[in-house]
């Protein structure tokens, strides 16, 4: 969630804090013109995003902060939005030789550690885009995680907020369309960020690559396609993400807003300032900092400046690919690409098959071409996105040459020997590039990832379960799963006895309820309310008014009662039934 010392934005802090960003931007501009940077040298990074359930239900566990207690000598472990999230940051690795298996085992060597602290709670983590057993109560307030950055930026977005409420609203096999009353809807989403540095001579290039290959890199990575048991997007992480924080509402006139969840609305073209620019001159301010540092004078003393303002401002733009800045351990500023579409899990070596195949394709479409731009309308690349993020492995694209083509055969025919190509370039040891590439070729060739696993597995098993009780055991067997770090694409479909301790009794009545309901309003005839209680088998019949709130309920007694006397007397008055 980037740096945790701000502050919401007030009247007096405002002019401050804007100076010190432009004054960012300027001695951005300068280092890039002036070869501050550091160049000639390719560094990787991730992070680790994950949720907490508890063992026995698999329900969400707000424990992050207990958790963090035990965790202490470790800095790499932060928290995340929700109590019931975390987050660890892998090192920064050169991009050669054996570096992607050592991200794994970092990975995986972390997550046994949390592990560990969990079975002191009786809980699990669990990688997965979206918690299926998540429900909208889950993202009250009172699961926002205590600290200041995080009550100051629900409380600076909810002051933009220019209608009633959050709305999400998305169409998949089944519909959800729901209010909230806060932006804590954002922290369903749990992703794996992989960090790519790039030289500054060659961001533009990089940049635009890594739009380019956005919308194949997750259409087979995708794997959040449940949201309150609703089967929808199958990276439903991209809707939810950006309508949990849009705060904007439906205007009568045309003009144009961006929500600041957004993938871009052009090409890169001259340098990676363009996209602060844009961002700063679309954008509010939402927090602030007390900045001390003044980057101009450190610049005229030869030092480089944290840029401090506009790092907690790029903090509150969420692009898919988002722009950084930073500073090596050698003391030179670096840029690097941040990769925010891949969603966590299945398992690590899947995240890992992910990050191989995204790095070696940008690497490898480096070398083969040299302007992405001129080959393929940024207008398509955006569309393949949104793409992506609906239909993902079965989706089809608009790709280079005016091609249309399926992921899996773009994938298959084009992106893996490219990535391939990328990986080898970089000295990768080739039984790793065999490896992580040879689990996104399985998944391409078995038409099965993620999404597409727990789509199949949730269908069949709401055919003998309850929603709650299907979300529970679906759950159970992803922990399962990647416990014994199998790739996504062997899963066998769920086991009801996946699950060994579902509890109904202790369910709350939100959680077993049915919401798919049919309903009557006062002015409708008797006998139509007959008819659907007979067609629906159902014994109940709630009635509404026009605002679809409750006003009263007839029952199957009501109508043999009413029945029953008109047929005694025909005149029998409706009215006193």
């Amino acid at each position: 969630m980037g740096e945790q010392r701000v502050s919401i934005v007030k009247d007096e802090q405002l002019q401050h804090f804007v100076q010190h960003l432009l004054m960012d931007i300027q001695s951005f501009e300068y280092m890039l013109e002036n070869d501050w940077f550091e160049s000639g040298i390719t560094r990787i990074g991730a992070e680790q995003e994950m949720c907490l359930v508890d063992a026995k239900t698999c329900k969400p566990a707000p424990i992050a902060m207990s958790v963090l207690e035990h965790l202490q000598e470790y800095s790499w472990a932060e928290t995340e939005l929700a109590k019931f999230n975390l987050e660890t940051n892998l090192a920064p690795l050169v991009f050669q030789g054996n570096s992607l298996r050592k991200m794994e085992e970092e990975a995986l060597s972390m997550l046994k550690i949390i592990q560990e602290k969990l079975s002191l709670f009786n809980a699990k983590h669990i990688l997965t885009g979206i918690l299926p057993t998540l429900i909208k109560s889950d993202l009250d307030l009172h699961n926002l995680t205590p600290k200041p950055r995080y009550f100051a930026l629900i409380e600076a977005i909810n002051e933009q907020l220019n209608k009633n409420a959050y709305e999400l609203h998305l169409e998949g096999i089944d519909e959800l369309k729901i209010q909230h009353n806060s932006p804590l809807l954002e922290a369903c989403n749990t992703s794996f960020q992989v960090h790519l540095q790039v030289s500054p001579e060659n961001y533009v290039k990089f940049y635009n690559i890594a739009q380019t290959l956005a919308a194949p890199v997750m259409a087979i990575a995708a794997n959040s396609p449940l949201v309150f048991g609703r089967r929808l997007w199958h990276e439903s992480r991209i809707a939810l993400f950006q309508q949990s924080l849009d705060t904007r509402k439906t205007r009568n006139n045309m003009r144009e807003s961006s929500p600041r969840v957004h993938f871009g609305k052009n090409w890169l073209r001259h340098s990676i300032v363009e996209i602060h620019k844009e961002d700063i001159a679309r954008f509010r301010v939402l927090l602030a900092a007390d900045i001390t540092e003044n980057s101009i004078e450190m610049i005229q003393n030869g030092k480089v400046p944290r840029l401090r303002a506009l790092q907690v401002f790029n903090s509150t733009i969420y692009r898919w690919n988002r722009p950084c800045y930073g500073i090596s351990e050698n003391g030179k500023p670096h840029l690097r690409i941040e990769n925010r579409v891949m969603p966590a899990g299945p398992t690590v070596v899947d995240e890992m098959a992910n990050a191989a195949f995204w790095l070696g394709a940008m690497i490898g479409a480096a070398d083969a071409v040299d302007d992405i731009t001129k080959y393929v309308l940024f207008e398509d690349v955006r569309d393949n996105f949104l793409k992506a993020a609906q239909f993902g492995i079965d989706s089809k694209f608009n790709w280079i040459g005016d091609q249309k083509i399926s992921v899996c055969d773009l994938i298959l025919k084009e992106l893996l020997p490219l990535s391939r190509d990328g990986l080898r370039k970089q000295n990768i040891d080739s039984q790793d590039i065999d490896r992580y590439l040879g689990i996104i070729e399985e998944r391409a060739k078995r038409h099965m990832n993620g999404a597409r696993w727990q789509l199949r597995a949730f269908t069949e098993l709401r055919k003998n379960l309850t929603q709650d009780e299907a979300n529970a055991v679906l759950t159970a067997s992803i922990i399962k799963n990647q416990e014994q770090q199998i790739p996504v694409h062997l899963w066998e479909m769920p086991q009801i006895n996946d699950l060994q301790d579902y509890e109904p009794s202790k369910l709350k009545v939100v959680e077993f309820m049915q919401t798919d309901l049919f309903t009557v309003q006062k002015d409708d005839i008797i006998e139509l309310v007959a008819e659907l209680m007979d067609w629906r088998e159902i014994r109940y019949m709630p009635v509404e008014d026009k605002d679809g709130r409750l006003s009263g309920l007839i029952t199957s007694r009501n109508l043999i009662r009413f029945f029953a006397r008109k047929s005694i007397s025909p005149e029998h008055d409706k009215k006193t039934w």
